[in-house]
């Protein structure tokens, strides 16, 4: 046993959270044969709590605390089964491992399974939430020496339907048989045969993968629908944004509503991505998880038997693919009419700088009226002044004369015209380069 460290620096607050997670779902050990029963649903709006309280109604379970339920998994041993509880985010998953009826090995045809499983009565019809997954699966001990004869009895046992089937492992440690279809029970079967010596372990791991396939194709698949329903959307869409981009090219609509009708545009499509972009996402991601689960299986083929792998390639890529391009085509909606908008926006800028330079033009043509009418109110107002300048001059005259002065006072006055003229004009002048000069 290693010493405790005192040499290390304090702990990071989720160190032993983030090293355990790799810890935090085992896989079960299954002692063959065995019986799996599997369910799945979803917990959407179903609170941890009511779970709790239905976890509690097995027998010996109740004094289960609710903290026992908060790393999100709990493996509970009843007397004769073991019972896996596994919460995730859009969904929880039940497991029940038990001893295989003795009725039920291989040989057996479509044997009943349902009335013997351990569980309380209507235990299962009670879990919280939405049903989507569920399955019964048989592991037991076989002969792989002879693959088809071993297929013939798992045909047999599976109800004579087409099956889909293959040996698991690069030195074929087991064969899987289903048929994928969904039974009046609501249960799907599967059945794995393996030889004497298989371990707990190895079997514990192969339920698992077996299981997390069949989860995960299911949830994976759930961006079907909604692709579906996005289809009749997205050709609206396409085909409004086209009219949209044709009256901006021939310009038979205004910019106010080319603008509204691109508005209401992106916002019918920005809503369909905020409403189904996780949904996309999480098929993505789901569809990747089949795919490694499958590959770990290490797939053999039996001659004339499709393998899960090659049954999930052709009936889930489709879908998948399906999905993939209706996303896509979401978000290439998304940037066109954001390259759209741009467009628009930029007409609609070269149209206002237009106006602009047209309005400029306008103020300067103004300015230039405004200079020659005040150089002629100008000319006016020197001529005013210096009238008025003249008149004084008159006035003078008029009083010296009175006076007794030898002055003649219409002669002064016109020949003081001249001068007052340009005295007037010359002080205009000097204002006018003062003004200048401070500006």
């Amino acid at each position: 046993m290693e010493p405790t460290p005192h040499h290390l620096p304090d702990n990071d607050p989720q160190r032993e959270l983030l090293h355990n997670e790799v810890h935090a779902r085992p896989p079960a050990r299954v002692r063959l044969p065995a019986l799996v029963v599997y369910v799945a649903v979803f917990n959407d709006g179903v609170s941890r709590e009511s779970e709790w309280e239905h976890l509690r109604q097995l027998p010996g379970q109740q004094d289960l605390l609710p903290e026992q339920l908060q790393g999100n998994f709990l493996r509970l041993r009843v007397p004769g089964y073991t019972l896996k509880w596994e919460r995730h985010t859009e969904f929880t998953r039940y497991s029940l491992v038990q001893a295989l009826p003795a009725d039920a090995h291989l040989g057996s045809r479509d044997p009943e399974l349902l009335s013997r499983i351990a569980l309380p009565h209507d235990w299962l019809a009670g879990i919280p939430g939405r049903t989507f997954a569920a399955v019964k699966l048989v592991m037991l001990h076989g002969d792989l020496q002879h693959p088809q004869e071993t297929l013939a009895q798992a045909r047999t046992w599976l109800g004579e339907h087409t099956v889909v089937a293959s040996l698991m492992g690069n030195n074929a440690h087991s064969m899987v048989v289903t048929d994928f279809l969904l039974r009046e029970s609501g249960y799907e079967r599967m059945l794995v045969v393996a030889p004497a010596d298989t371990t707990e372990t190895r079997a514990g791991r192969i339920s698992q993968r077996l299981l997390e396939i069949e989860t995960y194709r299911l949830i994976a698949l759930r961006g079907l629908p909604v692709a579906k329903q996005l289809g009749s959307l997205l050709a609206r869409s396409e085909q409004q944004l086209a009219d949209i981009t044709a009256q901006m090219e021939n310009k038979s609509a205004t910019d106010q509503d080319l603008l509204d009708a691109l508005v209401s545009l992106a916002a019918s499509v920005e809503r369909a991505t905020a409403e189904h972009a996780y949904r996309f996402s999480a098929t993505q991601a789901y569809d990747a998880l089949v795919g490694q689960r499958i590959a770990e299986l290490r797939e053999q083929p039996i001659h004339g038997t499709q393998t899960i792998g090659e049954f999930m390639q052709r009936r889930l890529s489709p879908a998948m693919a399906t999905v993939a391009a209706t996303a896509q085509r979401l978000t290439s909606l998304s940037e066109r009419i954001t390259r759209t908008s741009a467009l628009l926006r930029t007409r609609v800028d070269i149209a206002g700088e237009e106006q602009n330079r047209q309005l400029l033009a306008k103020l300067t043509k103004g300015q230039e009226l405004q200079l020659r009418l005040q150089s002629t109110v100008e000319g006016l107002s020197i001529a005013a002044i210096s009238y008025y300048v003249i008149s004084l001059v008159l006035y003078l005259g008029k009083a010296a004369k009175a006076s007794g002065l030898p002055v003649h006072p219409e002669m002064l006055a016109g020949a003081m015209v001249p001068v007052v003229l340009w005295g007037v004009w010359r002080t205009t002048k000097r204002i006018h380069e003062k003004l200048h000069a401070e500006h």
